[in-house]
């Protein structure tokens, strides 16, 4: 099976398997995903959402964040860990938020990624969910390992692997392709013990039982 066949087969099939994929933190405007999705970097999204409901309480708007003392920040995101950074990210996206894009969120990749401690992971999920404009392919650690283990990527570095993923789908797709292999991911193919035997995608995977 060539690759690209092989990548439609696997998107159809998780797209069965998952028929309404959306992130699994929680939001309700661009601001408080964009925060969520920083927030979760190397940190679960269940611990997340335990996070984000008291951050938007202390700051309900962005141009709270960006007056807020930024230890006050660090105290209440510091169970995500890499607390410090995350605050002086976030204070610094939401300043320039207010000072550049008039305290709106802004709708493109290339505006996305001037704000601090996003890049293009976060900025892809950001525009594919909030404002349903699909500019790249989010690779996360999830993404990373199955594009891997289903062969549809050599790659190791995440800009490389996302170059080697969007040819392989049409744009529109671009955003749910995330979503399918992080829930597949997280529940078939996790990274110490895959489970090959339930796996719907045995059969077409060219390094089943590799870790």
């Amino acid at each position: 099976m060539r690759k690209k066949e092989r990548a439609k087969e696997i998107y159809d099939r998780l797209a069965k398997r998952y028929p309404s994929p959306e992130p699994a933190l929680h939001w309700s405007t661009p601001w408080e995903l964009l925060v969520a999705t920083a927030l979760s970097a190397q940190c679960t999204d269940e611990r997340v959402n335990m996070v984000t409901p008291v951050f938007f309480e202390r700051w309900p708007e962005i141009s709270d964040v960006a007056e807020a003392d930024v230890t006050d920040i660090e105290d209440v995101v510091r169970s995500t860990g890499f607390f410090r950074n995350k605050a002086k990210n976030l204070k610094a996206a939401a300043t320039r938020i207010m000072e550049v894009y008039g305290g709106e969120v802004p709708k493109t990749m290339a505006e996305l990624i001037t704000l601090g401690g996003v890049a293009r992971k976060t900025a892809s999920i950001v525009l594919a969910n909030a404002f349903g404009v699909n500019e790249g392919i989010a690779v996360d650690t999830h993404v990373k390992r199955l594009a891997f283990r289903m062969g549809l990527t050599t790659k190791t570095d995440p800009i490389q692997i996302e170059k080697d993923l969007m040819p392989l789908y049409p744009r529109e797709q671009w955003g749910d392709v995330n979503h399918l292999l992080v829930f597949f991911g997280r529940e078939v193919c996790p990274a110490r013990k895959p489970k090959c035997d339930e796996c719907e995608l045995n059969d077409i995977c060219p390094k089943k039982g590799v870790k």
